[in-house]
């Protein structure tokens, strides 16, 4: 009897990947190992229930889309998280996962989609990243660098340069919400020609009033 605790499950639409605007189920997994200064997900690291993974499926399928994404906290602080990728991936969906990159990959599925958010040095959790995850990236992964000034901005692009991350993977960038103008961000990318993807959270621009649930 495998469980998971969860803090919600939900349908929106996905907001911080290459797959932004789809429909997605999100299954927002509890607790963090990380104390990121700017996380607007903080409740998720107390807040939640044990679920049977069975439970958590007939949910999931209830909602009728078949993109599901597992975000946190952090997923894969719980042991049977990629258990519960398998048995989403057993049943015919698209499955993302959205890790902080503090935790190793190696248990993750092949064909899941990770989303890795390396952290910057704003957030005060940049040197706890798990850095053997990088070897492990796909072409099918991505990896989320979330800036909030130009010293940000600088760390990722170092980087990039020195594990090749655009090599490995799809690169994004974006930014910490009310910390920089995003047209900041966009013109140092074009003034170096990196080979990103530049973004905005999307859910903050369509339900900036709502903390939970989108």
């Amino acid at each position: 009897m495998y469980k998971l605790k969860v803090c919600e499950i939900f349908l929106s639409l996905q907001g911080e990947s290459s797959f932004v605007g789809l429909p997605c189920v999100f299954v927002r997994t509890s607790g963090c190992p990380l104390d990121c200064a700017w996380c607007d997900t903080a409740y998720a690291k107390t807040e939640g229930r044990e679920m049977l993974l069975e439970e958590i499926l007939g949910q999931v399928a209830g909602l009728g889309v078949e993109l599901v994404e597992l975000t946190g906290g952090e997923p894969l602080a719980q042991d049977t998280a990629p258990r519960m990728m398998e048995m989403f991936l057993q049943e015919g969906y698209t499955v993302l996962l959205e890790t902080s990159g503090a935790v190793s990959l190696v248990s993750v599925p092949e064909e899941v989609h990770v989303i890795m958010d390396l952290k910057c040095p704003s957030s005060g959790m940049h040197e706890r990243m798990h850095w053997p995850n990088l070897e492990m990236l796909r072409p099918h992964h991505e990896v989320k660098f979330v800036v909030a000034d130009r010293a940000d901005y600088d760390y990722a692009h170092r980087l990039m340069e020195s594990h090749r991350l655009a090599e490995r993977a799809r690169v994004l960038f974006s930014c910490v919400h009310g910390s920089i103008a995003p047209r900041e961000v966009a013109g140092w990318i074009l003034e170096d020609r990196l080979p990103v993807r530049f973004q905005l959270p999307l859910h903050k621009e369509l339900w900036p009033e709502v903390r939970r649930g989108v």
